[in-house]
């Protein structure tokens, strides 16, 4: 798990194996069960995840008790609430696990230790640039794209993901009925429709 992370670094913030040596005590592995919660609604967020191996989602639960998806996180992508870990404000979602996975958990203290590490900075900084502009992208589609293209933009964003997450779940990250996401599937394959990534 600690070598995956490790490698990632290298590749996206150009980490030495010095400076990794610097971060790697304040750095913790952990193996989830399936369904295992790692954040509940209103909870404060003190850590983030970088998934090794599995799957996560971030998800909102209305006062109806639907869930309302928010993001997926397979291999290689980060999970938290960003707003909660640096604002020591309550959550506003859950996060857990959709398969049996393995992460590595980030604290503040890997943070407060990563940002003396030359480039992890400007990686950080565009990292939460990216996250702020993947957010902006989805409020746009669900605001004013049909479910069609919204379902293509999930296949686009996540190829790997169609055969893992349940068809409810897809749905909500979509915010529409599954009946709905049956009728676009079926059209799209009806077109044969092929993905451009």
């Amino acid at each position: 798990m600690i070598t995956s992370f490790k490698t990632y670094l290298q590749e996206k913030a150009g980490i030495s194996e010095e400076d990794f040596s610097k971060v790697e005590p304040a750095l913790l592995t952990k193996q989830i069960a399936k369904g295992t919660v790692l954040l509940r609604q209103d909870e404060v967020c003190s850590e983030v995840y970088f998934v090794s191996s599995g799957l996560l989602r971030s998800y909102t639960v209305d006062n109806a008790g639907k869930e309302h998806v928010i993001q997926f996180a397979p291999e290689n992508w980060w999970l938290s609430d960003r707003n909660s870990f640096l604002f020591n404000e309550p959550s506003l979602f859950f996060i857990d696990a959709i398969e049996e996975t393995e992460i590595v958990v980030l604290t503040h203290s890997f943070f407060d230790i990563a940002a003396g590490i030359t480039g992890f900075n400007e990686f950080n900084t565009r990292a939460l640039h990216n996250q702020v502009r993947q957010h902006q992208q989805r409020i746009s589609l669900l605001i004013g794209a049909t479910a069609e293209e919204r379902y293509i933009d999930f296949i686009e964003r996540y190829p790997n993901l169609l055969l893992r997450v349940p068809q409810w779940m897809i749905a909500s990250y979509l915010g529409i009925t599954p009946e709905s996401l049956s009728r676009v599937r079926k059209e799209l394959a009806r077109r044969n429709f092929k993905p451009n990534k």
